[in-house]
């Protein structure tokens, strides 16, 4: 029984087995403190039922079980008691149990490489006394921010020992932008230089045709855009062409890979063809005498303006990794196409009577060619092929975080084109062209600000549609390898050049 005093020590028979908590090797100072025990070891003969109700108080206050028998003494040597339940069952011990990953959403690659890792954590566990960071296992579910092999880790002697940079996990997790670069992205994915045709699609389909169209496509295009993301979650995947694969298998990846390259590509040599129409013809407006003026007139050649705005802007663009790194060009972008909204708005009253339309057909309700307006209005709002990039540029990508994105930006977009569309159609009705700026006199000063800010719309715009090619290719091909930066600049740079040739 534990807990007896000295007096009952000396009580006890000679030849009883008895064992002080703290043994001495010194025989002398054994003997000396064996007169001096507090607790003893052994059993109690003269205990009676009060004794043992105390006895398991006392247990109980030091956290023992109520059965607990003291350790018998064997040799002079006292067992070892049984592990106490606190030890075990402490909240302590059962964080030193428990992994460092959390639970969550975590890229196949990063559950490999983290069981390939976890013997060297255990390791550092022990060799420094410290534990690793709850921070493995917060990455995101963006498409291009897992944790691969080259990003920081290293393999020591071929055991699999990895070691892990924490700070380009840091890095890593922080990465990604907020609404507002993702929602300045999307906008200027829709407001592209399909704007500029709105209003010739007005004069297709009729007047209050055509502006239902314009909404109804919005709505459509809202709903797309988050279907798609929602498809993506459902199917487990981060991209556009894996959720083909998993759901059409090889063909239908084969399919979608060649579409959304065809149309990404196409999107780039368009962009590149308006760069060569707007900006010379604003040069020469300006500096009318460049062209005639020996090497300066350079400046004022097609060609050479196309490979100049492209390599010296778009080219480094191009080579970020992440879309929302795009966010402020995005905006850039965003406050010229404004002015160009702003300037068809304010100078189009202004124009000489010849180049106004017939005043009789502005308010018409619809037109034979109204399915030709449905293809120009729908292209104007095309953006699904950069959803899922701009979905996982968020920092935190979350459904309802990208659904805000989708209908902020479909706002904007709606509303800019509402302004373009019906400002312009009530001044020229029947005489719109196809391109709204080629309405206007070639010497309008305003106009021609315009038709600038259109052409740095245009290489601003230009590297989103080079994400999406680049993205295709690694996706169709290298989906199963870690990132490489030598590949990433050889794929921006032949596909862009590419585009570059074939505008010429």
């Amino acid at each position: 029984m534990l807990g007896r005093n000295i007096n009952s020590a000396a009580q006890k028979p000679s030849n009883e087995d008895r064992q002080p908590l703290l043994n001495d090797d010194d025989d002398e100072e054994h003997d000396h403190n064996r007169s001096n025990l507090v607790f003893s070891a052994g059993d109690d003969d003269e205990d009676d039922d009060d004794d043992d109700d105390d006895g398991e108080a006392f247990h109980s206050s030091l956290g023992l079980p109520p059965d607990y028998e003291p350790p018998a003494v064997e040799d002079g040597v006292a067992r070892a008691p049984p592990t106490l339940r606190s030890t075990v069952q402490s909240r302590e011990a059962q964080f030193e149990l428990d992994d460092d990953v959390l639970e969550g959403e975590i890229s196949p690659a990063d559950a490999t490489m983290l069981s390939a890792a976890r013997p060297g954590l255990q390791r550092n566990r022990s060799s420094n006394g410290q534990t690793m960071p709850l921070l493995v296992g917060l990455m995101d579910s963006s498409a291009r921010r897992s944790l691969d092999l080259p990003m920081g880790v290293a393999i020591e002697n071929g055991d699999r020992d990895l070691a892990l940079d924490l700070e380009e996990l840091a890095k890593r997790r922080n990465a990604g932008g907020g609404m507002v670069d993702s929602v300045a992205n999307m906008a200027n994915s829709i407001l592209g230089a399909g704007i500029i045709g709105l209003p010739y699609a007005l004069s297709q389909a009729g007047f209050f045709t055509g502006i239902a169209l314009l909404v109804a496509l919005t709505f459509v295009t809202d709903w797309t855009i988050r279907l798609i993301v929602i498809n993506a979650k459902l199917s487990g995947r981060s991209s556009y062409i894996e959720v083909m694969d998993h759901c059409f298998g090889r063909s239908g990846k084969a399919f979608v890979s060649l579409f959304q390259f065809s149309f990404a590509f196409g999107g780039m040599c368009a962009f590149g063809i308006i760069i060569g129409d707007t900006i010379p013809h604003v040069i020469r407006y300006v500096f009318p005498s460049l062209s005639t003026t020996p090497f300066l007139s350079i400046f004022t050649n097609r060609q050479f303006i196309i490979a100049l705005c492209t390599v010296c802007i778009s080219y480094p663009l191009s080579l970020h990794r992440d879309i929302h790194k795009l966010s402020r060009a995005s905006g850039f972008a965003l406050v010229g196409m404004l002015i160009i909204v702003g300037s068809v708005f304010f100078e189009g009253p202004h124009v000489s009577p010849d180049l106004k339309g017939d005043p009789s057909k502005r308010f018409t309700i619809i037109e034979p060619q109204v399915f030709q307006a449905i293809g120009v209005i729908s292209f104007a709002f095309v953006c699904h092929h950069n959803s899922l990039l701009i979905y996982g540029s968020l920092k935190t990508p979350t459904l309802d975080r990208f659904a805000k994105v989708t209908h902020i930006s479909t706002a904007m977009s709606l509303l800019c084109c509402l302004i373009m569309a019906v400002s312009a159609f009530v001044v020229f009705t029947d005489k719109t062209q196809g391109n709204i700026l080629n309405n206007f006199s070639q010497t309008d000063a305003l106009i021609n600000v315009a038709r600038f800010c259109f052409g740095l719309n245009m290489f601003t715009t230009l590297p989103l549609e080079l994400f999406v090619c680049r993205e295709v290719v690694e996706q169709f091909f290298f989906s199963h390898e870690p990132f490489s930066q030598h590949r990433h600049v050889l794929f921006t740079t032949s596909i862009l050049f590419s585009s570059m040739i074939s505008e010429w």
